[in-house]
């Protein structure tokens, strides 16, 4: 069987996707090749300044595109809420919720708009709550997706629910790779909960490889580290345009996890060499299928951003 590429996506015509952290790297990737194959795309970002740079972008590379730039920022609920009563209240569809966005490595720890440790909130309780907040409008559309991105990262994290804001014990890449499990533990609990409300939306779960974006030096060169912090972001930058693949390569999982229709849900797709290569399905960790977490962190996620998953209505 030929490698799957981004010419396998099938024709998008009025399918309605919204990709977090489309305005740079594998979101803006994501965002081009759903636009290129017909898709209505909103592109969420927090910046609009970037945001409206990456629009024009876009619109460079696809004449005609049909793409909207759309303001949230996943640290901020506020933000979260505003944008799903937006959307909620202006369209009658959205096939696609692309949770893409994150922070890594931030050399000391910060804090959310709400006060959640920014990796863990941005990265997973955003998008938790992003989710949920968008269920009714994606249950009442056939065949809709939720892919969340995770990171080969995961596989080095550790759930402490006596310590979920890692204010015990903070590292920066451990921090990181403990969010990027929770995005795993997500995923299939989500996948379990859609199945056993007998509903038709699927949750998947992608990641990257080792790809050359801006995440691994924006968060490492954050004010607040030290020189150590920022040297290690620095000779990040340098060592990673060597040893990674392209964007648009590492943004090839989670489109095929979006797009490809032998897809099924609670599957998670990844580079063939882990790090880099062509998407296809991989594994993730086995304490990420552990159900008894996940519905810990279900009930944490649902406490902390004060979102409850309401009861999925019927796809028209």
């Amino acid at each position: 069987m030929a490698h799957w590429t981004a010419a396998d996506i099938p024709d998008l015509s009025g399918k309605v996707a919204l990709v977090t952290g489309a305005n740079t790297g594998l979101g803006f990737e994501e965002s081009l090749e759903l636009a290129k194959h017909g898709a209505r795309v909103l592109l969420a970002a927090r910046n609009p300044e970037k945001g409206a740079a990456a629009i024009a972008r876009l619109r460079d590379r696809v004449p005609g595109a049909n793409v909207e730039l759309v303001s949230l920022d996943l640290a901020d609920l506020d933000s979260v809420r505003a944008l799903a009563a937006d959307l909620t209240g202006r369209l009658d569809r959205l096939d696609l919720l692309l949770n893409n966005a994150g922070v890594m490595a931030p050399p000391q720890r910060r804090t959310t708009a709400q006060g959640f440790e920014l990796q863990f909130g941005t990265n997973h309780l955003g998008h938790f709550a992003l989710t949920g907040l968008l269920l009714p409008l994606l249950s009442a559309t056939e065949g809709a997706r939720v892919v969340t991105l995770s990171s080969f990262m995961h596989k080095l994290g550790r759930l402490n629910f006596d310590d979920l804001q890692s204010e015990r014990f903070y590292t920066p890449y451990f921090t990181y790779s403990t969010s990027k499990l929770a995005n795993a533990v997500f995923t299939l609990e989500l996948d379990r909960r859609l199945r056993a409300a007998g509903l038709g939306v699927l949750s998947v779960g992608a990641h990257p490889g080792y790809s050359a974006t801006e995440l691994q030096t924006s968060g490492p060169s954050l004010a607040g580290g030290g020189p150590l912090a920022r040297l290690n972001g620095k000779v990040t930058g340098l060592v990673t345009p060597f040893v990674a693949q392209s964007a648009p390569r590492g943004a090839e999982p989670a489109l095929r996890a979006a797009t490809d229709p032998a897809v099924r849900g609670g599957e998670y797709y990844g580079p063939n060499l882990e790090f880099r290569g062509h998407p296809v399905r991989a594994r993730y960790i086995s304490r990420a299928h552990d159900e008894s977490a996940g519905e810990r962190l279900w009930a944490a996620s649902a406490r902390l951003t004060a979102v409850e998953y309401p009861r999925p209505a019927a796809p028209r």
